[in-house]
């Protein structure tokens, strides 16, 4: 299969030393609480809900390491926020971004992870200018999110929100200095950033944060030297599956995963209908919607999962085959 030009592009961005090259023929040897975990829960806005970059962090984490015994399960909620801001005519006035906080306390005490990885930020701003107001609240909600895991006997991992991009959608975003935006600042963008610096600055406070939405600007203004008008998400917020692959790129390389040798998340980004993708893929959204209809939240719209005990069922079999396909 001929690989999309623009992910080759991609896959260069890595620079790889001569002793990546002579350490790649070792085993992965994961982080410690990515090793030991029997559940690693993901928690994010719609970008995780969509799944598909869990979809290649679990393919290839099962790939590399053949013997992980672990499991994960992805709880994304669409409009969600961790700072439990909501703009204004939300959904039409239909109903005002579901907060984190309002669920987190019931999955954390239904599921049970031994590790959380959390992936906040995109709505969080809910696509204003900066205010410190609002950033204030985020920086309290991502703060009280990892008490809470903690407090509830598991680790937790931070993913940097992925790039909201105005240029495909041009014509639609509004310029600063308005008091309300019925549709999205040009300029967005600029607040994720700030957003995303301070949580790389906690790495000084032990923080762990995997940095994604520097990756994925990076490889945006890369790509834009080829193509002025290329993006990873029509619609400036949700990314398509070479955006996706940026941000699992930058969970597996934080891993240790060696996610460019061999081309492997490069082959998994232009072929969807991979044997194991597939059935990773079809297992992640059996359990995410069990587990959100199990664990409740506030979001309308969100199809209604199997009983947990049902859906374990299914996924079990699924276990089974993909174990037997690796």
């Amino acid at each position: 299969m001929r690989l999309h030009p623009l992910l080759l592009a991609l896959v260069a961005l890595a620079f790889v030393s001569p002793f990546t090259a002579r350490a790649a023929t070792a085993a992965p040897e994961l982080p410690a609480a990515v090793a030991k975990a029997k559940r690693i829960v993901i928690l994010g806005d719609s970008i995780t809900y969509g799944g598909t970059y869990v979809d290649f962090v679990e393919t290839v984490l099962r790939t590399r390491v053949p013997g992980w015994r672990g499991e994960i399960i992805a709880l994304g909620l669409s409009s969600e926020t961790v700072s439990g801001l909501s703009e204004d005519g939300h959904a039409g006035g239909k109903f005002p971004r579901p907060d984190l906080h309002e669920r987190l306390g019931r999955v954390l005490a239904q599921t049970k992870p031994d590790l959380v990885v959390a992936c906040y930020g995109m709505n969080d701003g809910i696509y204003f200018p900066f205010a410190e107001a609002r950033f204030a609240k985020f920086r309290d909600g991502m703060t009280r999110l990892r008490a809470s895991v903690i407090a509830a006997g598991a680790a937790i991992i931070h993913v940097t929100p992925p790039v909201f991009d105005p240029v495909p959608i041009a014509a639609k975003v509004l310029p600063a200095g308005r008091d309300t935006y019925p549709a999205p600042f040009a300029g967005y963008n600029e607040v994720l950033d700030r957003y995303s610096a301070w949580l790389v600055a906690q790495r000084a406070q032990g923080w762990d944060v995997i940095d994604a939405h520097g990756l994925m600007n990076a490889s945006i203004a890369r790509l834009r030297k080829a193509d002025a008008a290329f993006t990873f998400s029509k619609d400036g917020v949700h990314p398509d599956a070479l955006g996706h692959a940026v941000i699992a790129r930058a969970i597996l390389a934080a891993w240790g995963l060696r996610p460019d040798e061999g081309e492997l998340l490069a082959q998994l980004a232009t072929n969807p209908d991979a044997a194991l993708l597939k059935l990773v893929r079809t297992r992640r959204k059996l359990l995410a919607n069990a587990w959100l209809t199990a664990t409740g939240h506030t979001r309308p719209g969100v199809p209604a999962g199997l009983p947990l005990a049902e859906a374990n069922a299914q996924a079990a079999a699924l276990e089974e085959k993909i174990r037997a396909l690796k």
